[in-house]
C-alpha cells in the first residue's frame, strides 16, 4: 500500500513554499512580549535577552521602553499582548509575588487558549505562593492559579544556574534561535512546533521543486529519519490523504482530467518503483511536481525519479532539543539528566521519530528487515553481529564464501538504508539500532542458544562450549575470552558445528593441547590461538584464516607426507585467500602453499623465529606479503614477477643477483636490515620508485635504476656520494640524514629535496641548479654561500635549506634546538656564533 498526500494548487501557487512571512500579520506591532519581574531580573539575564532579540531586527514589546505617560498601566500592557506575535515569560523568583507580572500572565495564557498566541517560558528557581494575595482576598487569585499551573505544564526552558548548568549566553542564544523559528513558520506552526532541525533540509528540497528539470524529486532514508515529515512540509494548507490499493489509474477520462491539474503530490514509502508509474504520474500537468519518499534508493532510479535526496540525520544539538521535549516538556535537559541525554542521543544517531502517533522505530525498522530476500537477511544479520565497522572488501570477500552474490547483496542493503559505507576507504557500518534489531532476530530463533544460526554473547558462548550441547545449527561464533572466566574447552567443541562457517575468537585454552575444527569453516579468526599447530584440519573450505599473536610454531606439518597428499588431491587450499599470522612469536616456517592458488595476502609481520618460507612465485593472486620485523628471516623471497611491494624491515635479508625477476616491483623497503651490499641487478627493475636502506651498514652508494625517484639512505656508513650529470637516474628526493657523508658532489638535475641533516660533512656540498629544498640541520658546516648563478631561474626559485641553530639558558645549557630556514638564494648568508646566545638567528 502506498500513502498518497495530494494536494492542488493554483499554478502560480505551486513552486512557492508556504511563506515565512505568514507569521507577521500587518496589525500587530510587536513581535515578542517580555513579561518579567524588573527587581529579579532587569539588570542581568533580561537585560541580556532583550538585547540578543534586539540585535537580530525583532520589534521586542518592554514595558519601560514603551509605555507613553498617561496609559493606564493595565491596559496598555494588555494590547501590547494582543498586538504580539508571541510572549517569553521569565518566571523569576518572585514573579507570582507581583499582582501586574501575575495579570499579565493570565491575560497571556488567556490569548493563547482563544487567539492562538504563543508563550514561551523560562523557567528559574521561582516560588509559586500565593498566600499573600489570598491574604488580601483578591477576586483574581483563581485565575492566577489556574494561569499559573498552565504555564507550567508548556515546554520551555529551565534555567538553574550554578557551576554544573550551561553558561546563560548559551541559553539566550537557543532562546533566540527558537523565537527566530517560531516567527516564521507562520501557519504551519499547528503542524510544525515539533519539528527541529530540519531547515537546511527543507531548504535543499525547496531547490529541488523549483528545478524545472525535477519533475519526480525522490526523498530516501532509513526509516523514522523524518522522510514523511519533510515531504508534508509542502502540503500543509489543503491536504487529501488516499490509501491506493488499485493498481493504477487507468480511466482515460481519469488521465485528461489530471492532464489538466497543476499538483503537488506526495508519493510516501514507496517499496516497488512500479508503484511510481500506476498511479499515473506521467498524466498530470505541466509544471506538476511529485515528491516520492521511500527506503530504498534502487526503487526510486528504477522508478524515473529525477532527482534524489538523501534525508540525513539529526545534528547534535537538534537531536538532543528534540530528545528533551518528548522526554522532559522543554527545550533543554534539567541539569542532572544532561549526561545521561546526551548518551540517549549518540545511541539514537539522529533517527528520533517526531510523532507520536507514528509506528514505533523498532516496527519501522523490522519492516525494512522483512522485506529482504534470503540472501540480504543473511548477509545483514551477519554484517550485525560479526563484520559492523569492517573493511567492506574484505566482508565481501569473507561472506562470498558463504553466499553467492555477495556485492551485490551489500549494494542493495546500502540502497536500502540498511548499511553505510564510508567515502574512499570504504568501511561498512549500520544505525546502533538495526545492529540491535539484527541482534535480537538472531536471538528470538529459540531460547536455546545452541539453537540459534549465530552467537556472540560471552553467557551463550560459554553454556554452548562449556557443556559441549547440541550445536549442529550454529553457522558463526564470536567472542572474548576476557569476558569469561574458567572456561575449560572439550577437544571435541566444535566437531558438532558441522554448519560453522564463521569463527571470530579469543580463546585461551591451556587445558588441551588441540581442538578439532569443522570443515565447513570459511573464516576463522583466533587471537591468543594457544594450540603449537592446527593439526587435524581440512582447511578446504577456509577462505580467511587469522591466528594474530598466537602460539602456533606451525601451520600444518609438512613431514607429514601422506596429509600434504590428500591437500593437494583434494585442492584443499584453493578457496584460501588470506593467512595472517602476524605477531606468532614461536611460528618457525610458512609450510608448503602449492595448492593456494588464489592466495591474496599473507601476514607474517613480527613473527620473530621465522626462519624459512616457502617458493611463493607461483601465486598468482599474492598481491601482500608482509614480512617486517622478522629478524631471524635471511633469504630473500622467492615472489611472483608482477609483484609491486616488499616490505622486509628488521630482518638479515641481503638483496639478491635474482630480483632482477621482480620486473613491477614499485616499492622495496629493507629498513633496519643487514644489507651490506645491493645487487647491480636492482639497476635492471625498470618500475621501482621508492627505495629505502635506511639504517642498514651498507657502505657504498649503490647503481640505481632509471625510474627510482625517491631513495632513503639515512643512517648508514655512505661517506661520499658523487652523482653526476650522466647518473642514469631520476631521483627528486634523497634522504641521507644521520649517514657518515662527509663529502657531497650532486650534479643530477632531477633532484629536487636533498637531506643531508646531521652528517659530519663541514663544507657546503656542490648541489645541482635544480634543487628546491636543503636540509642542513646538525652538521659542521660554519659558511653558506649561494650565488644567482647556482640557479637555474632565480626569479621562479623557492630555494630554502635549514641549519640549526642552539638555544642556552643563563648557564650556558643548551635547552632547545631551533632550525632556521634560510631562503632567498643569491644572498650569501654566514653562520657563526662564537658565543652562546639566546637570541634566535634570522
Amino acid at each position: 500500500m502506498v500513502n498518497v498526500f495530494f494536494h492542488d494548487e493554483k499554478p502560480e501557487q505551486l513552486s512557492q513554499p508556504l511563506s515565512p512571512e505568514i507569521a507577521s500579520s500587518s496589525r500587530l506591532k510587536h513581535q515578542v512580549f517580555l513579561s518579567f519581574r524588573g527587581e529579579d531580573t532587569r539588570p542581568n539575564f533580561t537585560a541580556h535577552l532583550l538585547k540578543a532579540l534586539k540585535d537580530t531586527g525583532m520589534n521586542v514589546f518592554f514595558d519601560e521602553e514603551k509605555l507613553e505617560k498617561g496609559e493606564q498601566l493595565s491596559q496598555a500592557l494588555s494590547l501590547a499582548i494582543a498586538a504580539s506575535n508571541l510572549s517569553i515569560i521569565v518566571l523569576s523568583v518572585d514573579y507570582a509575588s507581583s499582582k501586574s507580572c501575575l495579570a499579565e500572565l493570565s491575560d497571556i495564557m488567556r490569548r493563547k487558549d482563544t487567539q492562538g498566541h504563543i508563550a514561551l517560558p523560562i523557567f528559574t528557581i521561582f516560588k509559586t505562593s500565593f498566600n499573600h494575595h489570598e491574604s488580601n482576598r483578591l477576586p483574581q487569585v483563581q485565575r492566577w492559579k489556574t494561569a499559573f499551573a498552565e504555564v507550567g505544564k508548556l515546554k520551555g526552558w529551565h534555567i538553574e544556574g550554578g557551576k554544573f548548568d550551561r553558561p546563560e549566553t548559551e541559553y539566550i542564544k537557543d532562546i533566540v534561535e527558537y523565537v527566530i523559528k517560531k516567527l516564521m513558520s507562520g501557519k504551519l506552526k499547528s503542524a510544525s512546533a515539533e519539528l527541529v532541525g530540519i531547515d537546511d533540509q527543507k531548504q535543499t528540497i525547496l531547490t529541488l521543486i523549483e528545478q524545472e528539470d525535477s519533475r519526480l524529486i525522490g526523498l530516501w532514508g532509513q526509516g523514522g529519519i523524518g522522510k514523511t515529515t519533510l515531504s508534508m512540509l509542502y502540503t500543509m494548507k489543503s491536504l487529501i490523504t488516499i490509501h491506493v490499493d488499485t493498481p493504477s489509474i487507468g480511466s482515460t477520462l481519469i488521465q485528461e482530467r489530471l492532464s489538466n491539474k497543476r499538483v503537488l503530490v506526495v508519493l510516501d514509502d514507496v517499496n516497488d518503483s512500479d508503484q511510481i508509474d500506476c498511479f499515473g504520474v506521467k498524466h498530470f500537468g505541466d509544471g506538476s511536481k511529485i515528491i516520492v519518499t521511500s527506503r530504498d534508493r534502487q526503487v526510486l532510479k528504477n522508478g524515473g525519479v529525477d532527482k534524489i535526496h538523501k534525508v540525513k540525520k539529526l545534528k547534535d544539538n537538534d537531536s538532543l532539543q528534540l530528545f528533551s521535549t518528548f522526554a522532559f516538556k522543554q527545550l533543554n535537559p534539567a541539569v542532572e539528566f544532561q549526561d545521561l541525554s546526551k548518551k540517549f542521543v549518540e545511541y539514537a544517531q539522529g533517527s528520533l521519530e517526531k510523532k507520536y502517533e507514528r509506528p514505533k522505530i523498532s516496527q519501522i525498522l523490522r519492516s525494512s528487515f522483512d522485506d529482504l530476500d534470503e540472501l540480504e537477511k543473511n548477509i545483514f544479520l551477519d554484517i550485525a553481529i560479526f563484520f559492523k565497522g569492517t573493511l567492506r572488501k574484505d566482508v565481501e570477500k569473507i561472506l562470498s564464501c558463504c553466499y553467492k552474490g555477495v556485492v551485490s547483496g551489500i549494494s542493495n542493503l546500502i540502497h536500502k538504508c540498511l548499511l553505510d559505507s564510508t567515502p574512499y576507504i570504504e568501511w561498512i557500518f549500520m544505525h546502533d539500532m538495526l545492529e540491535e534489531m539484527g541482534k535480537d532476530i538472531v536471538r528470538k530463533e529459540s531460547i536455546n542458544p545452541e539453537k540459534r544460526s549465530r552467537l556472540w554473547g560471552a553467557k551463550d558462548v560459554f553454556q554452548v562450549l562449556r557443556y559441549n550441547k547440541g550445536i549442529n545449527r550454529i553457522e558463526g561464533m564470536k567472542l572474548d575470552i576476557s569476558q569469561i572466566d574458567n572456561l575449560r574447552l572439550h577437544r571435541s567443541a566444535f566437531e558438532g558445528m558441522i554448519n560453522l562457517k564463521c569463527s571470530a575468537e579469543k580463546f585461551l585454552a591451556d587445558q588441551v593441547d588441540s581442538v578439532s575444527l569443522p570443515e565447513e569453516l570459511r573464516y576463522l579468526r583466533w587471537d591468543y590461538y594457544p594450540f603449537k599447530s592446527l593439526s587435524g584440519f581440512n582447511p578446504k573450505n577456509l577462505v580467511v584464516l587469522k591466528l594474530i599473536r598466537g602460539d602456533i610454531e606451525y601451520l600444518w606439518n609438512d613431514d607429514d607426507h601422506q596429509f600434504i597428499i590428500d591437500m593437494l588431491m583434494n585442492n584443499s587450499l584453493v578457496n584460501l585467500k588470506e593467512i595472517n599470522v602476524a605477531d606468532c612469536k614461536n611460528l618457525r616456517k610458512i609450510p608448503s602453499l602449492l595448492g593456494a592458488i588464489n592466495l591474496e595476502i599473507l601476514e607474517c609481520s613480527g613473527c620473530e623465529s621465522l626462519v624459512e618460507l616457502p617458493w611463493l612465485n607461483h601465486l598468482t593472486s599474492l598481491n601482500k606479503l608482509g614480512l617486517t620485523g622478522c629478524c631471524n628471516l635471511k633469504t630473500f623471497p622467492v615472489v611472483p614477477k608482477h609483484f609491486p611491494i616488499i616490505e622486509l624491515s628488521d630482518s638479515k635479508i641481503e638483496v639478491p643477483d635474482s630480483i632482477e625477476h621482480l620486473v613491477r616491483l614499485i616499492k622495496l623497503c629493507l629498513k633496519n636490515s643487514k644489507v651490506n651490499i645491493v645487487s647491480s641487478n636492482i639497476s635492471k627493475l625498470e618500475s621501482l620508485h621508492d627505495l629505502y636502506l635506511s639504517h642498514c651498514p651498507i657502505a657504498e652508494f649503490p647503481i640505481i635504476p632509471r625510474s627510482l625517484t625517491e631513495f632513503n639512505l639515512s643512517e648508514t656508513q655512505i661517506e661520499d656520494v658523487c652523482l653526476s650529470l650522466d647518473t642514469p637516474s631520476n631521483i627528486q628526493t634523497l634522504d641521507m640524514s644521520g649517514s657518515r657523508v662527509k663529502n657531497v658532489s650532486i650534479k643530477m638535475e632531477s633532484l629536487r629535496d636533498l637531506n643531508l641533516s646531521h652528517c659530519p660533512i663541514v663544507k657546503f656540498p656542490e648541489i645541482p641548479r635544480t634543487l628546491i629544498k636543503l636540509n642542513l640541520s646538525g652538521t659542521q658546516i660554519e659558511e653558506v654561500s649561494l650565488s644567482l648563478d647556482s640557479l637555474e631561474d632565480y626569479q621562479g626559485a623557492s630555494f630554502e635549506f635549514y641549519i640549526e641553530n642552539p638555544n642556552y639558558n643563563v648557564e650556558g645549557e643548551e635547552i632547545e634546538v631551533e632550525y632556521i630556514k634560510v631562503e632567498k638564494c643569491g644572498v650569501h648568508v654566514s653562520y657563526m656564533d662564537e658565543e652562546p646566545s639566546t637570541t634566535p638567528t634570522t
